[in-house]
């Protein structure tokens, strides 16, 4: 008796018969080469490319600067530390010269804010409801203190002072100004 031969065991991940064979025939790879070759002149045209750039922001940067420094006169923005070294003279303008600031205002500068509210305080005439507070990123404050000026800025929301302003322009009107009141320290509660 001849037993009938049973099926070999199915593979449930086994490869479809019709697939083409998974490893490549003798003498070809399937991967790619370890080193390419460089088309030199490519990569030589790509250089052209990124130094023509290059020099085109370099010049539009350099006829900006150049443009504006023609128009105005100077610089757009006088370095606080040059009207340090020299002393400041009435007069003297330091800040952002061209530009449309909305508010300005006029008094002596203090140092000192409100519940830290501005780094200095402008005294104005009219008395104490009147006073400024200021800051600054562009103007270093210090360089004006007990001098009458001109400030002109952005006014800011304030929790604590009555006006707030971001100064970016100071223009000195008189050294060693006299104060418009006496300031009366306030009591802590």
């Amino acid at each position: 008796m001849s037993s009938p031969t049973a099926p070999p065991p199915q593979n449930p991940i086994s490869r479809p018969q019709n697939l083409p064979p998974i490893s490549p025939p003798p003498g070809q790879t399937t991967q790619p080469p370890l080193v390419k070759s460089m088309d030199l002149t490519k990569n030589k045209l790509s250089m052209k490319v990124v130094v023509i750039a290059l020099g085109i922001v370099v010049a539009g940067i350099a006829s900006g600067f150049g443009l504006n420094v023609a128009t105005s006169g100077s610089l757009g923005i006088k370095s606080t530390t040059e009207a340090g070294e020299t002393g400041v003279k009435a007069g003297d303008v330091v800040g952002v010269t061209e530009s449309t600031f909305k508010d300005s205002a006029t008094g002596v500068l203090v140092r000192g804010g409100v519940d830290g509210e501005g780094s200095h305080h402008l005294l104005r005439e009219g008395g104490p409801d009147q006073t400024a507070y200021l800051t600054s990123s562009v103007v270093d404050l210090n360089l004006f203190e007990g001098h009458k000026v001109e400030v002109w800025g952005e006014t800011f929301d304030a929790q604590k002072a009555g006006w707030l302003m971001d100064v970016g322009r100071v223009k000195v009107l008189q050294l060693n100004a006299p104060l418009p009141f006496e300031e009366v320290p306030a009591e802590d509660e």
